[in-house]
């Protein structure tokens, strides 16, 4: 580890700071226009992976196995003896990631028509998945002996991705505090250097933006230094926050990051942010919904992430929660998501070793198949005069994605460019007739119809030759003959 002269870089900070376009204040930090690129943006990938993939329970295992009565408390007695003995730290050299090849990783996600990727680079564990100056607790110095974000990233910039990273780092403050209540490994004094370091106890209410005990300021110094060495060694364009960091405590530190990061990523293009629980003020920051989504189309950009499992974020071999979501939900989720002016960024969990499982690639192949051959319905299009049509509707809110929305062949989203309008129909019909009721033949002068627009022509995506239709006052009704697909259809309609 390269130790980093802490005082040098905060003077870097508020120089930055001080000589920079954006300020320390929302004001001014809200005057930053989007970056052009961000809206040609649809799909990410999203990768939890780090030494709790080796317990391979879930993302939270590092916290809860210090929770006496717990699951996986009993879990870790059982598989790996006492937490006295064996506590979180001795998985990191388990953590080997030898399988890892950072170029098929790459070529997989392109194949899969991301456009973005967002590895998690420091979770609430605080292992950093990158050599730091900060903190000898890293994937150069133990575990892989890798840079394994960098590499990663490096290898996704060369096929056309846009490089993102995640921080979880603030919740750090509290996540290992219960193993204080008991005789674990989690030291009581333990210093800064330390990994479990400060393992304060729990908000009684984490939601509460001014609970107690307030981080520290040495903690929340350490919070700053480590996101804008972040910003420094991996260039993002995109930097996702999980939640947490709109505690009152954390915000004049917020305020300092963002306005580094935005001067900062001047000199690549720009790069946004993104953000749950309001803990950014509207329009200085992209919002973001874990495992949800608006029922409405939005105005403005915003982003819904999302595991391709029900039960974890991360690698899982625990039957009841590695429960994989099959291809086609995820299809219309992306589907959904972006005929409400959203991105969705999809999360995988991969093995301790730096594998898939087949279940992961099985998704990312559907997902890469029907976006070859549908993509340009969901890339650089724009929103229509009607987000879709049908009886279906998605919930809204976090955390509503425990089951299938359950759509049917009625159910369809609209998006546009130039002539085209893209009608995607979530569910295929067993009689291979698409009737789309907002596109029917409108006759009416006296107010303005729904659709008064001349079809020149109707494609289906991906189908070989050309499908029959026609246009009544009920529905533009495309027939598909005998063709079929499992996955959704896009109906592509020309117009004069």
């Amino acid at each position: 580890m390269n130790t980093m002269n802490r005082e040098a870089y905060l003077a870097k900070i508020e120089r930055v700071i001080r000589e920079g376009k954006y300020h320390a204040d929302w004001d001014s930090l809200a005057a930053r226009p989007l970056p052009d690129w961000y809206r040609e943006t649809r799909l990410g990938i999203f990768l939890h992976w780090g030494p709790f993939s080796v317990p391979a329970v879930h993302d939270w295992y590092a916290r809860m196995m210090y929770v006496q009565g717990s699951e996986e408390f009993r879990h870790h007695l059982e598989h790996w003896g006492s937490q006295k003995d064996f506590g979180y730290k001795d998985f990191i050299p388990m953590f080997r990631m030898e399988k890892f090849d950072p170029a098929e990783w790459a070529a997989l996600f392109r194949e899969a028509g991301a456009d973005y990727i967002v590895p998690v680079a420091e979770h609430h564990d605080g292992f950093q998945n990158y050599g730091s100056g900060l903190s000898r607790w890293n994937a150069v110095d133990m575990g892989p002996h890798r840079d394994i974000l960098t590499e990663l990233l490096d290898a996704s910039e060369k096929e056309g991705l846009t490089r993102g990273v995640s921080s979880h780092r603030v919740e750090h403050w509290f996540f290992f505090g219960h193993g204080r209540d008991f005789d674990s490994d989690v030291e009581e004094n333990s210093g800064r250097d330390d990994l479990y370091w400060p393992a304060m106890p729990d908000p009684e209410d984490q939601q509460d933006l001014f609970s107690k005990p307030y981080p520290s300021e040495e903690f929340l110094t350490d919070w700053l230094l480590r996101c804008c060495e972040l910003v420094d060694r991996e260039r993002p364009k995109i930097f996702y926050f999980d939640w947490w960091i709109q505690h009152e405590a954390v915000r004049p530190y917020l305020k300092k990051f963002t306005a580094y990061y935005y001067n900062r990523s001047e000199e690549w293009g720009g790069g946004i942010i993104n953000y749950k629980h309001d803990a950014f003020p509207f329009g200085t920051a992209v919002p973001d919904m874990e495992r949800g989504q608006f029922a409405e189309p939005k105005p403005f950009l915003w982003q819904s992430d999302t595991s391709v499992m029900r039960g974890s974020w991360c690698y899982s071999a625990e039957p009841d929660r590695a429960v994989f979501k099959s291809p086609w939900e995820i299809i219309q989720t992306l589907i959904d998501v972006a005929a409400k002016n959203g991105r969705l960024l999809l999360n995988f969990g991969p093995k301790p070793d730096g594998t898939f499982t087949e279940a992961d690639r099985r998704i990312l192949e559907a997902l890469g198949g029907w976006m070859k051959e549908n993509g340009e319905a969901i890339r650089g299009t724009e929103l229509w005069r009607l987000c879709g049509e049908g009886p279906t509707r998605t919930e809204e809110g976090q955390f509503a994605d425990g089951k299938e929305t359950g759509w049917t062949p009625e159910d369809f989203r609209f998006l546009c460019r130039g002539e085209s309008i893209y009608a995607m129909e979530m569910v295929c019909p067993e009689d291979g007739k698409i009737r789309i009721r907002s596109l029917r033949h409108s006759g009416e002068t006296g107010r303005l119809p729904l659709f008064h627009g001349i079809v020149k022509d109707v494609q289906v995506l991906g189908m070989q030759g050309k499908p029959s239709w026609t246009r009544s006052d009920e529905y533009l009704e495309v027939d598909l003959g005998a063709w079929r697909s499992e996955l959704p259809v896009t109906v592509k309609v020309t117009v004069q």
